[in-house]
């Protein structure tokens, strides 16, 4: 005999209910709406740094990301210069990358994904993951550094990590590792506290008379959003029923 797992109603039941939902998600809309004009409401901090990347088409400063545009968004992807491979997280959220950044593109904004490891790492597992949106290195600028998603190993011995706009305020900050980081870490082929030294976020820019300004900044899950199976998962039937990490690089499902 089956278990019933979830109450049942009748078809107008579930109407009623429904309708009442529907009342909560245009609230949320409408919520989403006016946060999203707060962070078009923002101040712009002006940088006159010179980062540098590099590029598959050579050497390129933080105009020339731009692409012509007048704004870019940057992901920060997170590949440290001692990882073997991409982050697994990181790498489930960019699947999504290769069907978004022709459309911003063609709307005035540049997108790129931007990690500290060398250039030929990055284009190595691009291949394997099949993607072709554009990705940087910032391994000799303080890119990464200065935009709050990498840190020193002297930052971290200290306890002096500030990411998401707070110290010591993450699970990979913390003295007992996750196991979910551990894993991570090794699906990425180093150890936890090296893994731990780069993080996932988003960073956005805008293009006026010539000067770059930084415009937002978000971290942690406030990348979520942008995490395009997590929305489908949210309207499915049992939600994101997760009980840890989950999510493998696409081709490695199916292999245990």
């Amino acid at each position: 005999m089956t278990t019933q797992t979830h109450r049942i109603a009748t078809r107008d039941q579930w109407l009623a209910a429904r309708v009442d939902l529907l009342k909560a998600e245009k609230d949320l809309t409408r919520q989403g709406d006016e946060v999203a004009r707060r962070r078009q409401d923002l101040p712009w901090v002006r940088i006159d740094k010179p980062y540098r990347f590099e590029t598959d088409k050579g050497d390129a400063s933080l105009v020339d990301l731009f692409g012509g545009r007048s704004q870019l968004i940057v992901y920060h992807f997170m590949f440290g210069p001692d990882y073997k491979a991409g982050c697994p997280s990181c790498s489930s959220v960019a699947d999504g990358f290769n069907g978004i950044f022709v459309h911003l593109q063609h709307h005035d904004v540049a997108f790129w994904a931007v990690s500290r490891a060398p250039l030929a790492k990055l284009q190595a597992y691009e291949r394997r993951m099949g993607w072709t949106f554009p990705w940087a290195t910032s391994r000799d600028s303080d890119f990464n550094f200065d935009f709050s998603v990498s840190f020193t190993e002297e930052q971290q011995r200290a306890g002096a990590i500030e990411y998401n706009y707070a110290r010591a305020g993450h699970a990979m900050d913390e003295q007992q590792v996750p196991a979910a980081v551990a894993r991570f870490a090794e699906s990425c082929g180093t150890d936890a506290a090296t893994y731990a030294r780069d993080r996932p976020g988003i960073s956005t820019f805008v293009l006026e008379g010539g000067v770059v300004y930084h415009a937002y900044s978000s971290y942690a899950r406030g990348v979520d959003s942008l995490w395009g199976m997590y929305p489908w998962l949210d309207r499915a039937p049992r939600g994101r029923n997760e009980t840890g990490p989950w999510s493998r690089r696409h081709d490695e499902y199916g292999k245990d």
